[in-house]
């Protein structure tokens, strides 16, 4: 929340010494307006005690009183000068209040309430004139401040403008209008703080709309990868489990019953992949992807070794090697036709390795999440020609 700075405030009252302190007097309703301030919520003490700041800064109109008691205007014009600012007091809390919890301005756009709170303070501030005199530019600061953070841009700059030349008028026009001086002077700086401090808070709210906007794509192309994996790892296995039953169907029924049972149940964790996926709630431990990998690898008549432990990685890589492996199998599967495949796992590394046809062309989808993976988790991804067979096949690696 914006709050602005109150400049030094008179030690006397008085026409030059007013301006100093309703100077402050305007800045209050910067801190309605900020990202964040106008969520109404329960257990948010800006939303429920915020108002509490437009009483503390209505101190400063302590000075249309002082004129309203010593106002030697007709009676009904002091009357309705004190109706107008009990009246003047209410709108401002009231809009203060509304302000916090979505009455738009700064960017978005202000409710029919606000358009009628802001012609209300301006008339009761008019109607006021003839009771309090000059003390009446006491309002300036709450009108300007209300159009910056509560309105339009273009209000804002019509409402500062019309300030300031109302006060000029006031400093020149008026029999002893030169010990306004100051008031110019403070509407001018007030003018100024509120343009840039408006002109920051869209900015931030744009930024801040903008990260939303960046984190919810992230958001989308991870669950996009996730899916990618699983459901391209599953369907690899399940069609080449497919291409083994038809092959099976006469020649050893009995086999073919158990490899259609596989097919079950990898579609059934599939689906269930998939939901969870969706939902964020999904983990593939490194053990259970390795047991996947022997099974469908065996499936596809590869022969498949395992060097080392899953336990020698920490869970944060095992977690990233299991996608990484997940990947690297279905990709085995589908390009390589490879007869072998070696998975080494060491202390902070992991290598998926292949006597197959190598790799051929650009990278695909595969390749590319299996390099955000790694990234993602700190580790370095590198994959190319197999050290073994003269170079031929393919390496996956993975190291922290």
């Amino acid at each position: 929340m914006t709050q602005h700075t109150n400049p030094d405030r008179p030690e006397s009252p008085g026409p030059s010494h007013e301006a100093a302190t309703f100077a402050a007097a305007g800045a209050a309703p910067a801190a309605w307006s900020a990202p964040g301030a106008r969520r109404a919520t329960g257990k948010d003490p800006w939303a429920r005690f915020g108002w509490l700041m437009a009483v503390i800064w209505l101190v400063f109109l302590v000075y249309p009183v002082i004129a309203l008691v010593h106002s030697e205007a007709a009676p009904a014009w002091v009357v309705v000068g004190w109706i107008a600012l009990f009246v003047f007091v209410v709108l401002y809390i009231t809009g203060f209040i509304h302000g916090m919890r979505g009455g738009g301005g700064l960017g978005r756009p202000p409710s029919r309430r606000q358009w009628t709170t802001f012609a209300a303070l301006i008339g009761c501030a008019l109607i006021s004139v003839p009771a309090e005199g000059g003390s009446a530019l006491s309002f300036l600061p709450f009108i300007m401040s209300f159009a910056s953070y509560g309105l339009t841009r273009v209000w804002h700059w019509i409402t500062t403008i019309g300030a300031v030349v109302v006060t000029v008028a006031c400093v020149f026009l008026i029999p002893g209008g030169f010990t306004y001086l100051s008031v110019l002077a403070i509407v001018v700086l007030l003018g100024v703080v509120n343009t840039v401090s408006t002109w920051l808070i869209i900015r931030s709210a744009e930024a801040e709309r903008l990260g939303l906007e960046l984190a919810t794509s992230e958001g989308r192309e991870a669950v996009a990868r996730d899916v990618h994996d699983l459901i391209g790892h599953s369907l690899t296995v399940v069609g080449l489990k497919a291409q083994l039953v038809r092959r099976l169907m006469d020649s050893d029924p009995e086999r073919a019953k158990v490899e259609l049972a596989d097919i079950e149940r990898l579609t059934a964790e599939a689906i269930a992949g998939v939901r969870s996926t969706v939902a964020g709630a999904r983990a593939t431990t490194l053990v259970e992807q390795l047991a996947s990998s022997q099974d469908s690898f065996r499936a596809a008549d590869i022969e498949v070794r395992v060097d080392g432990e899953p336990g020698a990685l920490s869970p944060a890589q095992a977690l990233t090697a299991s996608w990484i492996l997940r990947e690297a199998t279905t990709n085995t599967l589908r390009h390589s036709r490879a007869r072998t495949v070696l998975v080494r796992l060491a202390p902070g590394r992991m290598i998926v390795e292949d006597d197959g046809v190598g790799i051929s062309g650009s990278e695909g989808n595969g390749i590319h999440g299996m390099r955000e993976r790694a990234a993602a988790a700190g580790a370095g991804f590198v994959i190319g020609p197999a050290d073994a067979s003269g170079g031929s096949g393919t390496r996956v690696e993975v190291t922290w």
